[in-house]
């Protein structure tokens, strides 16, 4: 009887283990699901991929591009063209310094203008505003999509006698109003001599509110380079290097405005052939100092702007 009673007694609380580790397992497996679908997150990039030409290179995927966050690298989930529109500034020297560039400047704009502003492959355009950078800041033409009305604007940059230039005090101010306009994918190319600098501002500056917006800066320098050894020459210099690099733009000295032109045509050709890279990272509540992109094949030059927070 003994044995009887144990063995009826045992196999009930045998059994209600059983079902206390299979909900155990099941409520486990539950948040360790959880904890994997939000583990991890998607980031993006819009990236440039060009030859030693500065030609824009097609039909690349995932294992062409090494992303990496603050020199850790990331899985690379999928690689589309960039089809979102942008927002470019355009920001031209106005200064006395420009005078004998603005004749290749105004013939250079026209075409980068009407290239940009061309439906892509899925209807969408670029809006495309132009800024004169000599005495002040100055709007020559708002944003728009309509290559007559932006050559209105064209027609309005001269260089203005006795001035200087405010370049990065017009930086700072045009990337205030492409945030105000929650600008979604902002660029900006500054077409400038190496005329003397009057904005009285730091480097930092310039490149925060730039890489808060999801900028990337682009640089026309024309003629030989600046070596004057002046502050406000000294912190411009820096955000052309610095401030390029960062936002992943380029910085390119154009010795001859004669060049100007053609320059301009590369730089519209790889701004409408970005990819878009979608990559994997970790949950965490620290963001990445630093987020970098290059290209696998030997050659080739990428170069990538990360795609603000919240877009899709």
């Amino acid at each position: 009887m003994f044995l009887t009673y144990t063995q009826t007694m045992t196999r009930p609380r045998s059994i209600t283990v059983v079902f206390m580790v299979a909900g155990l397992c099941l409520v486990l497996g539950d948040r360790i699901s959880s904890q994997g679908s939000r583990g991890t997150r998607e980031r993006s990039l819009y990236v440039s991929v060009v030859d030693s030409n500065g030609v824009p290179v097609p039909d690349l995927g995932p294992s062409d591009f090494l992303v990496k966050e603050d020199n850790v690298t990331r899985e690379v989930l999928r690689v589309t063209p960039a089809t979102d529109p942008m927002q470019v500034a355009l920001l031209v020297d106005t200064s006395q310094a420009a005078r004998d560039a603005i004749q290749h400047i105004r013939l250079a704009l026209p075409p980068f203008v009407a290239e940009m502003t061309k439906a892509n492959a899925v209807g969408r355009k670029n809006e495309v505003a132009v800024f004169g950078v000599g005495e002040r800041p100055t709007v020559l033409a708002e944003y728009s999509t309509d290559p007559q009305q932006l050559q209105k604007g064209i027609d309005r940059v001269w260089s203005l006698n006795q001035s200087g230039m405010y370049l990065l005090d017009a930086l700072i101010e045009v990337s205030q109003g492409l945030k105000k306009r929650e600008a979604g994918r902002p660029v900006m190319i500054a077409i400038v001599t190496s005329g003397p600098e009057f904005s009285n501002r730091h480097h930092d500056q310039v490149i925060t509110p730039l890489k808060s917006i999801g900028a990337a800066l682009y640089v026309m320098a024309l003629g030989q380079p600046d070596t004057s050894l002046k502050d406000e020459s000294r912190e411009r210099a820096l955000v052309f290097d610095q401030g390029t690099r960062d936002t992943g733009g380029s910085h390119e000295q154009v010795l001859s405005p004669i060049g100007l032109p053609n320059r301009m045509a590369t730089l519209a050709a790889q701004l409408t052939h970005q990819y878009k890279v979608t990559y994997g990272r970790p949950e965490s509540l620290i963001p990445p100092e630093k987020i970098t992109v290059s290209a696998t094949k030997n050659g080739l030059v990428a170069r990538g702007t990360p795609v603000k927070e919240g877009q899709p």
